[in-house]
């Protein structure tokens, strides 16, 4: 049954479907980069509060500035911008269930002022982004805003046919001043340390290049709260669409497969209104910051930690690298001795629960996360992921060879080929510049280590480091990934 409005209560009777009606929805959220994380995470809490009855004037308008959204907004259009989100896991009570918060989806390349006056309509109160890292034009290294950058040169110069989230935003809220509408909150959903604090930085940055009284206006009246996210959403292949019909017969171009665990804690800063998502289990604090250190060192460190060995040793799947006991081994000793120490206390949340439910949720089988996804961007991840939890270490004088390790086993997976034999590609957008660094053996070190923009400046000054660093090189080389851990864990 091919998934639309008409279709929509004719589907099979264990899909859920969206509880209010679709034309009672009124937009009052502009989301900027409509990826499969998105959907699976806000879009998806969004329609849970719908399912209520209440807040029905919150639904979305999804925003593509990149070519390449165009398929996706063809895809969503053409179903009605109904999805279907599939959860996946080793249990009975996953569940299946169209998502219909999502009422409209906007394209740059349609025109810069159609979008513009999108973004500066009274009825959008919160504009929020999934746009990447890169997207913030913040330099890792220094953490200050590129703006020598082409794209925002170009910005700067035509204000009003951008092509950039600053641009976009800039171009809106000088709209918005003008006719007297209040500003609206901008709310980051991208896995970054602070990442309401970034996309302040970035955007006030931005339009003091523009307009002085511009960037103070934004200062006073619109609001970045700071935000963890977190839901594992494989990307979505022709498998999942076939699953999806095979077992409940729906035709979806574009569904959305994930885990069952979802989590989101946002700082309660709005500056012009919001959804009751603290109704559908939304965390709302002061501060978000202990438990963005949590998810950042816990889950995404431990990622990084496991990915990198499990590409060399051959696995494809996170669940592979967890079905091997030495990698559980290894991902406990990282999490209970190197970061754990480091943590902060964090209100509600029991850490040892935490971190069990991270060996649970890595180990799921049917969602068959790709390990090539976790190991995408690592130059960019390094930074944010693992160096703090290294320069913690280095600080207090302990152990780091299992730290090291981590770093160890990126630089050997840059060489792009595995224990197997197997060759693959780096997807990094620096990947040519990563391979550069470890093309020689003998140089990795003073190469690899002296990239401030990746490791900053304590970890190349480490003797301690730097020797376990080229302990893990050499045995990786040597003995290979399951004689190494062996060794660390000894």
């Amino acid at each position: 049954m091919k998934l639309n409005k008409q279709n929509l209560h004719h589907l099979a009777s264990e899909v859920r479907l969206p509880a209010y009606t679709l034309s009672d929805t009124r937009q009052g959220i502009a989301h900027i980069g409509v990826g499969g994380f998105h959907r699976a995470h806000q879009a998806y809490y969004t329609d849970a509060l719908m399912n209520t009855g209440k807040d029905l004037d919150w639904a979305i308008c999804g925003v593509g500035l990149r070519a390449e959204d165009r398929r996706a907004r063809d895809d969503l259009k053409a179903q009605d911008y109904l999805f279907t989100l599939l959860e996946l896991g080793d249990t009975d009570d996953t569940e299946v269930r169209v998502i219909g918060a999502i009422r409209d989806m906007l394209l740059a390349e349609d025109g810069a002022q159609a979008l513009i006056d999108k973004l500066a309509s009274p009825e959008i109160r919160i504009v929020s982004l999934t746009i990447t890292e890169g997207g913030y034009c913040i330099d890792d290294s220094n953490g200050e805003f590129m703006a020598h950058l082409p794209q925002i040169q170009h910005d700067l110069a035509h204000p009003d046919a951008p092509t950039t989230v600053l641009g976009f935003l800039c171009a809106a809220l000088v709209k918005r001043r003008a006719a007297g509408t209040r500003a609206f909150t901008l709310m980051s959903c991208d896995n970054l340390p602070h990442n309401g604090a970034v996309t302040r930085k970035a955007l006030l940055a931005f339009a003091a290049l523009r307009d002085a009284e511009l960037r103070d206006w934004i200062d006073s009246n619109v609001s970045f709260p700071n935000a963890m996210v977190d839901r594992i959403t494989p990307m979505t292949s022709t498998g999942h669409r076939l699953q999806l019909a095979d077992r409940h017969a729906v035709d979806d171009a574009w569904p959305v497969v994930c885990e069952p665990f979802a989590q989101w804690v946002l700082e309660d800063k709005f500056v012009n209104g919001r959804p009751a998502w603290e109704q559908v289990g939304v965390q709302f604090t002061d501060d978000v910051t202990p438990y963005e250190d949590m998810k950042i060192k816990l889950l995404n460190g431990s990622h990084l930690a496991l990915t990198y060995l499990g590409f060399l040793k051959g696995y494809r799947f996170v669940h592979e690298t967890m079905n091997d006991p030495l990698f559980v081994r290894y991902m406990r000793a990282y999490m209970d001795l190197d970061v754990t120490p480091q943590l902060s206390p964090v209100p509600g949340i029991d850490l040892a629960d935490y971190k069990n439910t991270l060996v649970e949720r890595f180990s799921n089988q049917a969602i068959a996360d790709q390990l090539e996804r976790v190991c995408s961007d690592g130059s960019s991840k390094f930074p944010k992921f693992t160096v703090p939890t290294i320069n913690g270490l280095i600080a207090a004088d302990c152990e780091t060879k299992r730290a090291a390790l981590v770093v160890a086993a990126w630089a050997l997976y840059l060489k792009g080929v595995d224990e197997q034999g197997d060759t693959y590609s780096i997807p990094d957008p620096r990947a040519a510049f990563c391979q550069a660094l470890v093309a020689d053996d003998a140089l990795i070190t003073q190469r690899l280590l002296a990239v401030e923009e990746i490791f900053g400046a304590a970890i190349p000054n480490s003797p301690e480091f730097v020797a376990a660093f080229e302990w893990c090189c050499n045995s990786l080389r040597e003995v290979g990934v399951t004689k190494t851990l062996e060794r660390v864990l000894a």
